[in-house]
């Protein structure tokens, strides 16, 4: 085994925070070449899912097979640890279906920690970092709690929930960046002095509950798609064994029990003062707020293989013990189920993300960058996907290559950057493809299509990588091609045939394409007609039956984008004194030189900022001579 180069003086880029979004920020920029360092505060914590051990879902699973075709890490994670792998809304159109793998916590992590310490340039360091250093004028490294200066080019905050944690459970709370993990209590400080405008967030969790007590007969087998089709592209299989989540219900009795909790819930008593996340609600304000709702559904989920706890899913809380207790006692199958964890709360500190340029860098601190909930998202995906937008963005400004910046109808991170950075948020946010205006464009099956090149060209997609969707896609075009040249004549035989596959008789010859549109029948059913269909993959034949078949709605999208990328074309001087631009109210002038957009489209983006506006910027454009 090949020793490690020994601790290096000085760093290119110190990544601070190692989860999610720290774990593939620091795997990317090594893996680039630079010299990083990963600076935690528990090593024995690299890759842990701090709430719910799951990974993907709507809209989240689009940016793990986004995050895998750029070459990211986060899907060969998740194949590596899932035991159950499910695909949602099957019966919704192509551009809604998402993944999602239920994961063995314990394994997540070791397959984690095991390429963090294997990767080649790549430091770990046990330490909570209590200042981001300056020189003139850039960010050039941290102070450590324990008095060390470690250097660098570039630093890069993956903090999560940790900048000044407080844990609630009832009227309870205590410091903690999560339940038996300490808070970051210094750097919020620096990070004000610095000049950086912090806000107040909530987020939750549910109590883990004995599996052994639990009653499963009592309860609805949810099992996952056999087979197991893996988040990503370089993957065929999945190695773990594969088991089912249970689902169950609230009911009048757990209601009951909830409210009588109210009077010393931190959240009705005004003790927590952050924003909680609106379409995660803890279970106490689903009750409060639908009352005409008898029910609320519950899935107990596994923590994995071996582990003896449970996540009962639908039930995040910040409740007193004792009101936990009663409501979950009152829950089918959960009767006599043994709390071993509580739930609760934890309010946390965040940058409002308008601070950001659109590489995730800070306005005020260049060489500074941001990524994951200190950005006021939440999830895993959300993070990890910033964490590698920022690191690919810090290895361009290295190597003087353009920054790293995907177009809303390129990808669903460039829709979570671009939100972030345009318009802001005030609460926890979440990804959902309503968010994204090119949806159909953006979907699971073809995101290898588009980022897999933009990954290569990085240098983050390897020869296997490469080769493996090179294939992939000339197999495709030969699909595509065939499906377009191969006619079918109406005669008694095939007629016969198809009438066997569901097809509408045609009254003419038509390509086989015109026979896929029909609703009612598949790629595969044509093998009879293009026999070499039988031998292709299923990813194949699904991107390409969705190309055909969605031909139509997939050309007014594009041509959409088309009209909607020459305001993406026009780019807005950085120097634009906004006050001096005829026409322009205070309120837009404030917001356009708040969030410095890069360009009119982006500018289009901003709340408050009207079409007649960007008519304004555009006659200022003109008489000066840049459009």
């Amino acid at each position: 085994m090949q020793s490690k180069a020994p601790f290096p003086e000085f760093f290119d880029l110190i990544v601070v925070g190692a989860g999610h979004a720290g774990c593939e920020a620091a795997m990317a920029s090594s893996r680039l070449g630079l010299a990083t360092l990963l600076l935690t505060i528990n090593v024995d914590r690299i890759g842990h899912l701090s709430c719910n051990p799951a990974i993907g879902g709507l809209a989240k699973g689009h940016m793990v097979k986004e995050i895998d075709a750029l070459g990211g890490m986060m899907g060969l994670w998740a194949d590596a640890a899932g035991i159950q792998f499910r695909i949602l809304n099957t019966r919704k159109g192509p551009a809604v279906r998402s993944s999602r793998a239920q994961i063995d916590r314990a394994e997540y992590m070791r397959v984690v920690q095991q390429s963090i310490f294997a990767q080649d340039k790549l430091w770990v360091f046990q330490d909570t970092a209590d200042e981001v250093l300056t020189d003139n004028g850039r960010a050039c490294g941290v102070r450590t709690q324990l008095g060390e200066v470690i250097r660098s080019r570039a630093v890069l905050l993956t903090t999560g929930t940790f900048l000044k944690g407080l844990i609630h459970v009832g009227l309870d709370h205590f410091s903690g960046g999560r339940l038996g993990d300490p808070a970051s209590s210094s750097l919020s400080d620096n990070l004000r002095s610095l000049g950086l405008e912090l806000g107040r967030l909530k987020t939750g969790t549910t109590p883990r509950l004995l599996k052994s007590s639990i009653d499963f007969d009592k309860m609805e087998v949810q099992p996952g798609d056999d087979p197991p089709k893996p988040f990503s592209f370089r993957n065929t299989s999945v190695p773990m064994p594969q088991v089912p989540c249970y689902l169950t219900y609230t009911n009048p009795e757990a209601h009951e029990a909830i409210r009588s909790g109210f009077d010393r819930s931190p959240m009705f008593t005004g003790v927590i003062e952050g924003t909680g996340a609106r379409y995660c609600p803890s279970i106490e304000d689903k009750v409060a707020r639908f009352p005409e709702k008898d029910r609320h559904q519950i899935f107990v989920e596994p923590e994995g293989l071996d582990h003896p706890e449970m996540y009962p899913s639908g039930i995040p809380t910040s409740l007193p013990f004792d009101v936990q207790k009663k409501m979950v006692a009152a829950i089918v199958g959960l009767e006599n189920a043994q709390i071993v964890r509580p739930g609760y709360a934890i309010e946390y500190d965040f940058a409002h993300p308008t601070q950001l340029r659109p590489t995730l860098e800070t306005k005020v601190l260049p060489g500074l960058y941001l990524a994951g909930q200190i950005n006021g998202t939440s999830g895993y995906e959300e993070a990890a996907a910033q964490g590698l937008w920022a690191a690919l963005n810090v290895v361009c400004a290295h190597q003087g290559r353009e920054p790293f910046l995907l177009l809303r109808d390129q990808a669903y991170m460039a829709v979570l950057v671009d939100d972030l950075v345009t318009k802001g948020t005030l609460e926890p946010y979440r990804m959902f493809t309503s968010r994204a205006e090119h949806r159909l464009l953006l979907r699971e099956g073809n995101a290898d299509e588009r980022l897999t090149p933009v990954g290569r060209d990085l240098g983050l997609v390897d020869d296997d990588q490469w080769r493996l969707f090179s294939v992939k896609q000339e197999r495709m075009q030969a699909v595509l091609a065939a499906m377009q040249a191969i006619r079918i004549r109406p005669d008694a035989a095939n007629r016969e045939i198809m009438e066997s596959i569901g097809a509408v008789v045609p009254g003419k010859a038509v390509e086989l394409a015109a026979l896929l549109r029909q609703p009612q029948v598949s790629i595969q059913s044509l093998a009879v007609f293009y026999p070499a269909l039988a031998g292709m993959d299923d990813d194949v034949l699904a991107e390409a039956e969705t190309q055909i078949r969605y031909e139509g709605y997939l050309k007014k999208q594009e041509d959409l984008v088309a009209k909607s990328r020459l305001l993406e074309d026009v780019l807005l001087p950085a120097e634009t004194d906004y006050a001096s631009v005829s026409g322009l109210t205070r309120e837009v002038v404030e917001k356009l030189t708040s969030v410095q957009p890069l360009t009119l489209g982006q500018a289009s983006r901003i709340s408050g900022v009207t079409p007649a506006a960007i008519s304004c910027l555009e006659i200022d454009l003109k008489k000066r001579g840049l459009l």
